[in-house]
């Protein structure tokens, strides 16, 4: 079985963490916004970015890819 590539230095993985948890609190306070504001559930199609940039920054650090 091949080796996994880690291709992030420290100060990487520590902007991927940062990016993740940032990108999560807004998602998290802009859907607490939505609801509270009641505004429609289409409306918060608009946190998937948010949502998904987060994801995608803590999958990075924690596979250090």
């Amino acid at each position: 079985m091949a080796a996994i590539a880690r291709n992030l230095l420290p100060s990487g993985r520590r902007q991927r963490l940062l990016m993740g948890i940032v990108f999560m609190a807004i998602g998290v306070v802009g859907g607490a916004l939505l609801i509270a504001g009641g505004l429609p559930r289409g409306a918060r199609l608009a946190l998937l970015l948010p949502f998904y940039m987060g994801a995608v920054g803590l999958l990075q650090y924690r596979d250090h890819t």
